[in-house]
C-alpha cells in the first residue's frame, strides 16, 4: 500500500488486506473488551448488526461493505445536516484548527509563529505559511519535553485538531510538510531531532502515548484512529524511505485504541450506557411497598460522577500500576475530574 497518496478516504479494505491484524486493533474498546459500537443510527439500513448499540466488526466494513464508513465531507450532504443537528457535529476548517493549535504552542514556547504564520488571502481565505527552519527550543525546555508534553482533543470527530491529513471541511489533502495538527507537530520535531530508525520509534511512540482524544460517534472515532494510524507511517516512510515493521504497526495501533476512545464526553461513560432499573417489592410486618423504577442519578441531576453507565477506562503510561507492577496504568477518565461535578 502506498500511504503517500493524496486519497483522503483511509479504505478499510486495504488496511485488512495489507495489514490483517491492524484493523481489530483500531476497533478495539479497552474499556468494554469488546469493540467500538456505532453509537449513531446513520447506519440501520444496512440491518440489525448496524443498530446504535451494536459493535463495529471488521466483517461489517469490509469486502463488499467497504464503502460504507467514509470521512464527513464524502457523505451525502442530507446526513451531514441531520447529524449536525442531532449530535452537534462541527468540523472545524483547517486554518482554525492551526490558529488554535498556536495558541497552545505560543504558550508553550513563549513567543509566536513557531512552526507557522496565519496569512490571509487576497480573496479573503485563511491559510499559513510553514516555517522551514528547524525548530529551537527555549531555555529549560528541550525536543523532548516538547513530544511529551500531554494533549487532548475533546469530541474529536475525525481528529483535524490531531493530525491534518485533509481539511474536513473541503476535503483538500495536505502534505505532510504543511499539516499543523497536535501529531504532526511532535512528529515534525522528531524528524528534525532523529535520524535513525530505533530512536524515531522510540520518540513517535512516546509522541502518541501522550496524544488523547474522545468521540461519542463510532464511524467518526474509527476514521480518527485510522488517521493517526496512516499519519506514523507516512511520517516514518518519508524519513526512511521505507515502511515500518509489522510489530511497530501493531504497537502504534495498540497506542492508538486506548489514546482515542468512545465516551460521552459529558458524562464519562460509555455512549448510551447509562440504565434504569427496578427496584422490587418489599414487605416488612406492617407494610408493603410497590416496585419503582429508579433512574440514572448522573442523568437525572447532570452530575458527572454519578452516572451509572460503563465508566471509561483510559491508560496513564507514565506511571507504574501499584498492584501489577506494569509501566502503566488503567484509571477511570472521571477520576481526572477532581471535585468536578459534585
Amino acid at each position: 500500500m502506498n500511504f503517500l497518496r493524496t486519497e483522503i478516504d483511509i479504505l478499510e479494505n486495504e488496511i485488512i488486506e495489507q495489514y490483517p491484524d491492524i484493523l481489530p486493533i483500531l476497533l478495539r474498546d479497552h474499556t468494554t473488551q469488546k469493540n467500538i459500537i456505532w453509537a449513531t443510527n446513520n447506519y440501520e439500513e444496512f440491518g440489525e448488526s448496524y443498530l446504535a448499540n451494536v459493535e463495529i466488526l471488521p466483517e461489517l466494513i469490509t469486502h463488499d461493505n467497504g464503502n460504507i464508513i467514509m470521512p464527513r465531507v464524502h457523505k451525502d450532504k442530507i446526513l451531514q445536516q441531520s447529524r449536525s443537528k442531532e449530535m452537534a457535529e462541527v468540523f472545524t476548517p483547517s486554518w482554525i484548527c492551526n490558529a488554535q493549535n498556536n495558541l497552545i504552542d505560543n504558550a508553550w514556547f513563549g513567543r509566536n509563529n513557531v512552526f507557522n504564520t496565519e496569512l490571509t488571502l487576497k480573496n479573503g481565505s485563511k491559510s499559513w505559511e510553514v516555517n522551514t527552519e528547524k525548530i529551537i527550543f527555549p531555555d529549560k525546555k528541550t525536543w523532548k519535553d516538547y513530544i511529551r508534553d500531554t494533549r487532548l482533543e475533546m469530541a474529536c470527530g475525525e481528529a483535524p485538531y490531531i493530525t491534518s491529513r485533509y481539511d474536513t471541511t473541503t476535503g483538500d489533502f495536505i502534505p505532510i510538510e504543511n499539516r499543523i495538527g497536535i501529531l504532526d507537530r511532535k512528529l515534525r520535531i522528531i524528524n528534525e531531532n532523529v535520524d535513525n530508525t530505533g530512536d524515531w520509534l522510540t520518540a513517535a511512540q512516546t509522541a502518541y502515548k501522550n496524544t488523547y482524544a474522545f468521540e461519542w460517534q463510532g464511524d467518526s472515532l474509527l476514521l480518527a484512529r485510522e488517521a493517526m494510524f496512516t499519519t506514523f507511517i507516512e511520517n516514518y516512510t518519508s524519513k526512511f524511505g521505507k515502511e515500518p515493521l509489522s510489530k511497530s504497526l501493531e504497537y502504534i495501533a495498540y497506542i492508538i485504541s486506548w489514546n482515542v476512545w468512545q465516551m460521552d464526553g459529558l458524562k464519562g461513560v460509555i455512549p448510551n450506557s447509562c440504565k434504569s432499573y427496578e427496584v422490587g417489592a418489599q414487605t416488612d410486618m406492617f407494610t408493603t411497598t410497590e416496585s419503582k423504577k429508579v433512574n440514572c442519578e448522573g442523568c437525572e441531576k447532570d452530575i458527572i460522577h454519578k452516572h451509572n453507565g460503563i465508566k471509561c477506562l483510559i491508560k496513564d503510561w507514565a506511571n507504574k500500576d501499584l498492584e501489577t507492577g506494569k509501566s502503566s496504568r488503567k484509571i477511570k477518565f472521571i477520576d481526572l475530574l477532581k471535585n468536578k461535578g459534585k
